[in-house]
């Protein structure tokens, strides 16, 4: 049960796996293209799920009855196992509903409940049988809790190559390889671009009368998004600032550029595994900011710092991001190479801890709490 596109591709990842042990297991629930390629019967359409949070309570009612049809329906089927991926505010309450009917249950990808709202913890020990967490930290956590856990590491570090060739990537993107290659990645949502958008011309603007031989490049997952951003350039009379506006294309875009200027999410991730020097960033509504700042648990945000257990990129939050704080940030990496390099340094340890075979060892995860006359009856039909 998928959510959102990162989970959709996670789900895959571990059918394929699970196939690969019993390829006679059948998957019905909610996914993408890339889970319904696999072979799973999606029973509702996945984008819903992905409106959950703060900033989305309009749908909750939707989503209520939503969960109430998929209860009835695996209630009156009953799966041998039951897999919640991400979109926890959903899963977690139907993964509670189905184990007290006695199905398995398992969640792949831990809520953060670390960071914020830890009363959480007590649905997540009456809803899970078992937690499949994608950073070392989160087991520990989840150890001290007394809930059965294991750490599977991420696809994206068996995915992303430890080393490449940036020069090769700029020329893929018809980026200039003679200049300094700032990238900016002010979030994938259009919720998230029109908090950033404006943010990020300004701070490319005040980068630029700093150091004029800059060239930037921002990527975004749509035309939607990628207009939101112009309408920011054309506001802040930036039309001409050296810009290469790319659909999709953010990994490359990320392995081309010197530093990174993003928003706060799985994008961090993929620049820490890249290697690159970051500059991290977020704005939330007011309200969310509130609770945020009510509930949260934690000091940093951003997945580098928190991997690391140490602030190791800088983060400027929501009234601390401005344009002068960031562009001196992004600044100080150009004018420090020998911090570049400790950082890519630590970077390259952190990728080969993350490096686990995640969706092998999901799914030899998953098959542990799978009844032994499924695997053994699976095993005997295919020989």
């Amino acid at each position: 049960m998928a959510g959102e596109t990162s989970g959709d591709l996670l789900g895959a990842g571990l059918m394929r796996a699970l196939k690969a042990r019993l390829p006679r297991l059948e998957f019905e629930g909610i996914g993408g293209p890339a889970m319904q390629a696999e072979g799973c019967v999606s029973l509702f359409p996945m984008e819903p799920l992905s409106l959950i949070g703060f900033e989305a309570l309009g749908e909750y009612p939707a989503l209520v009855r939503l969960r109430r049809r998929l209860a009835r329906h695996f209630l009156s089927r009953p799966p041998d196992i039951y897999i919640g991926v991400d979109v926890p505010d959903f899963n977690l309450t139907l993964e509670q509903r189905l184990r007290s009917a006695g199905v398995r249950t398992v969640h792949y990808v831990s809520p953060t409940v670390w960071a914020w709202r830890r009363w959480r913890i007590r649905k997540i020990r009456r809803a899970v049988d078992h937690m499949l967490v994608l950073f070392p930290f989160e087991a520990e956590f989840y150890r001290r809790q007394g809930i059965p856990v294991t750490f599977v590491g991420h696809p994206l570090a068996d995915l992303i190559e430890e080393n490449y060739d940036p020069a090769a990537a700029r020329a893929r993107l018809g980026l200039p390889r003679d200049r300094t290659v700032v990238a900016l990645l002010p979030g994938s949502r259009s919720r998230e671009l029109m908090r950033h958008a404006d943010l990020f011309v300004a701070t490319a603007l005040w980068l630029r009368r700093r150091r004029p031989g800059l060239h930037f490049v921002a990527p975004f997952v749509n035309g939607e998004t990628m207009a939101v951003f112009q309408a920011a350039l054309n506001r802040q009379g930036a039309g001409d600032l050296p810009v290469t506006l790319l659909r999709g294309r953010s990994r490359e875009a990320m392995a081309a550029a010197d530093v990174v200027l993003l928003a706060s999410g799985t994008a961090t991730l993929e620049a820490a595994l890249l290697k690159k020097p970051m500059v991290v960033t977020y704005k939330v509504s007011l309200f969310s900011y509130l609770l945020i700042r009510l509930f949260s648990h934690v000091s940093r945000y951003s997945l580098p710092n928190n991997l690391a257990g140490r602030e190791i990129v800088p983060e400027f939050l929501q009234y601390n991001a401005t344009p002068e704080k960031l562009g001196a940030a992004v600044e100080h990496y150009l004018g420090h190479p020998e911090e570049t390099t400790r950082l890519r340094e630590l970077l390259s340890t952190l990728h080969r801890d993350l490096r686990q075979n995640a969706s092998d060892t999901a799914a030899d995860a998953v098959l542990g709490l799978l009844p032994k006359t499924t695997t053994a009856g699976s095993a005997a039909a295919n020989g």
